[in-house]
Order: C-alpha cells, then structure tokens, then sequence
C-alpha cells in the first residue's frame, strides 16, 4: 500500500515569524487500521513501534528543534512549564519562554488551542474538551503566560462540530453557571434532555471574558472529515492527532 504523505495544517493568525505551529493530520503514518495512519498517541492501544515511528517522522517532518513535550492529558485545567520528563505529567496545557521547546496536545474530538503573546516571546498549547473549558483550563493558562488577554492570540484547531457535538444537561449547566450567555453554544437536539454544543463558541466566550479578543480558527470538524480526521465520538477506538507550538531563535 502506498503511504499517504506526511501533511499538517498551520495556524492561520498574524503571530511574529519566530513563532512556529502545526496541528497534524491523520495521514502520512505507519500506524494499522483502526489508528490509520499518523497515530500520535501512545495510550490508545497502538503498536508502540508504530507510535515511536510516527513520533519520529512528526519531528523530521517539522524539523523540531527538540521533542515534544507530551502530557498525560486528564480533562483537567492544569498547566505546566515546557521541559524534559521520563514520564508525561499529568496536565492539560504546557507553555514555553524560550526557543527549542516545543509545546504539544493531542486530540481527537476535544479542541486543541494554540497561543502566542503578540511580541512572540511566550506561546502555550492547551487541551479543551467540555470538561477543561467549564474547569478553568484556559483561565490557568492564560494565568500562567503572565500576560493579559490583550496581549495574547489564540488559534482554535480541529475539534468536534456543533451539528454532532451531542451533550447532556449537566454540560449545558455547567456552562450556563458560569456564564448566561453561553445558552447561544447550546441548540436542542433531537433526543429530550440533550443538546448539541457549540465547542467553539464555548470557546471563544471564555477566551474573551479572559480578555482574549484576537481568535483565530475554528470550523473544521473533526467527526464530519473522516479522511483526514481521528474521532473519538465516530470511532471510539482511533488515533490521536497533535496541534504544536514552539519558537526558534
């Protein structure tokens, strides 16, 4: 079988050229079916080999300066600080203040967000899913950049769609104890008591309550593009893709 060329997307945003991103497709790896191809997870049941192969065309790919730092992501709203670990800590967004270390999340249906201050000296990549955006995890690692929202901008990755996101009530509620106007992110679903969800405006709500206004992104669905998508809502049993961001000297 032919192998699908390595491919990613690039943040569209007007960030300082030093400021360096990718959030990957599902193609271009060596991973079988069901992680086919480009599985960047090694907690899904994959080939380990297969996963340190990907893992190593990712990084010659994009001609890392170092790599990754990879998180043992838990729906939290914990952040820490870009560095060299054995094992992954557990946490759910990693920032960075100096070239060479590169700041990653994996997804496959929760939205992965990308952020840079306007002078480029100091980016973050955080994992938010439902549970991390009612938990605060954009409000930690804005927290953590040190900076006010103004001086920030956001790029909002692949993540699952507002016409198939299904939620319960206990979402919507939790969202609505927060925030009111976070019932336009909610639309009644077919079945009683759920509705569909709106992960990017829920989103770009709390991105601007934080003060963050320069959003960028947004729209691609992770469910609806099976060619070149993981879905956990679509597969349950898939890949993991992973959104960077670093900065060279």
């Amino acid at each position: 079988m032919m192998r699908m060329p390595f491919e990613w997307l690039q943040a569209e945003w007007p960030a300082p050229a030093h400021v360096r991103t990718a959030s990957t497709l599902r193609t271009g790896g060596v991973s079988a079916v069901p992680f086919d191809s480009l599985n960047l997870g090694d907690h899904v049941g994959d080939a380990p080999e297969a996963v340190r192969a990907n893992r190593q065309r990712l990084a010659q790919a994009l001609q890392l300066p170092n790599a990754p730092c990879w998180l043992n992501q838990v729906h939290g709203a914990r952040v820490i600080e870009a560095g060299s670990w054995a094992t992954p800590p557990q946490a759910d967004a990693c920032i960075a203040r100096s070239a060479g270390q590169v700041c990653v999340v994996m997804t496959a249906d929760c939205l992965p967000v990308l952020i840079c201050s306007r002078d480029g000296d100091r980016v973050a990549a955080a994992h938010a899913g439902w549970r991390g955006l009612a938990g605060g995890i954009f409000e930690s690692t804005v927290s953590s950049l040190g900076l006010p929202g103004s001086q920030l901008m956001a790029w909002l990755g692949p993540a699952i769609g507002p016409q198939v996101f299904e939620v319960g009530d206990e979402v919507r509620i939790a969202f609505m104890a927060k925030e009111a106007a976070a019932a336009q992110a909610f639309k009644p679903s077919y079945r009683a008591g759920h509705w569909l969800a709106d992960l990017y405006l829920l989103a770009r709500q709390e991105l601007a309550r934080l003060g963050v206004q320069a959003v960028y992104g947004g729209g691609l669905c992770t469910y609806s593009d099976e060619a070149r998508f993981f879905s956990y809502r679509r597969e349950s049993r898939t890949g993991r893709m992973a959104s960077l961001i670093w900065l060279t000297e």
